[in-house]
């Protein structure tokens, strides 16, 4: 790998988060000659899939298509690092068929972060932002949680979950952009100083299986489209072994376990005050709402 040549004083654009929207962002800027710094408070979870690791289905499968087609990266990660690749809806017409494809979480961070640390114009540091310098009314670079001031012509927040973010489980919460990861504080009272109107979204997560813990003879294998479809019209495509999912279903015994629960569900305690995702609700509120 060519040696990159020392940072400048003062970025052409500094991204902060490096997650989907930021990885790509920086790639983008970087290519196009901008001199770019990716902003990240964990190195380690660069290009982290928090939720389930899949990329794209009906609300989200064109969207990756259409980043690839204006030279993103996405789906090129995506067809790296996949697993298993269904095309949904196929009952249905075209218009409304759709590529998922679930993810090796691993192997997907390893390679967004191959390309970030190898893309030229492109320099990628560990360090929290706290808040934005402003010079004349003109954004003119950041401040880290350590006091360091970085210099920069344009600033991209992609901080995702993390501005003052707040974990619940149960009916405890705490802070926490997502598990295992702190929240970034300051740059929220920064925001809310140079006027800007602040709101809270609400996303759920939903346990974690050890594999050794299921019964798989019990369920239904669903195999993944055999030769799997790709996301990316520039990459070699999908490359992994391929795995099946596996499908079950609940019953009254699983809704009325569900119901028994909703006194220690902050959903329905008023804990949450949060907006949550329009078409993907939790499964208490499907049982909630749906009975």
């Amino acid at each position: 790998m060519t040696r990159k040549p020392p940072p400048p004083e003062c970025f052409d654009l500094v991204v902060v988060g490096a997650g989907h929207a930021g990885s790509e962002a920086a790639m983008a800027a970087s290519g196009l000659g901008l001199s770019t710094l990716l902003l990240t408070g964990n190195i380690d979870h660069i290009g982290q899939l928090s939720c389930n690791p899949a990329v794209g289905g009906l609300a989200k499968g064109h969207m990756v298509r259409e980043i690839d087609a204006l030279g993103g990266f996405m789906g090129i990660w995506a067809d790296a690092s996949g697993i298993q690749f269904r095309t949904l809806n196929t009952s249905k017409g075209p218009a409304v068929r759709s590529t998922r494809a679930q993810m090796d979480r691993a192997t997907y961070q390893k390679t967004v972060s191959s390309s970030l640390f190898s893309r030229q114009n492109l320099w990628v540091r560990q360090a929290t932002v706290e808040g934005i310098q402003v010079d004349n009314g003109r954004v003119c670079g950041v401040t880290t949680l350590l006091g360091e001031t970085i210099l920069a012509r344009f600033v991209l927040l992609t901080t995702g979950t993390f501005l003052q973010g707040l974990i619940h489980v149960g009916l405890r919460n705490f802070s926490g952009g997502r598990f295992g990861d702190a929240a970034c504080q300051g740059l929220s009272v920064t925001l809310r100083n140079l006027g800007l109107e602040l709101g809270r979204l609400k996303t759920g997560t939903v346990p974690r299986l050890l594999r050794d813990s299921v019964d798989f003879d019990l369920l239904e294998p669903q195999p993944g489209d055999d030769p799997p479809p790709r996301f990316s019209f520039h990459g070699p495509g999908p490359c992994l072994p391929q795995v099946p999912c596996f499908v079950t279903w609940t019953n009254e015994a699983t809704h009325e376990t569900i119901r028994a629960g909703f006194d220690r569900s902050p959903l329905f305690q008023g804990v949450i005050t949060g907006i949550g995702a329009r078409y993907c609700p939790s499964i208490e509120d499907k049982v909630a709402r749906f009975p």
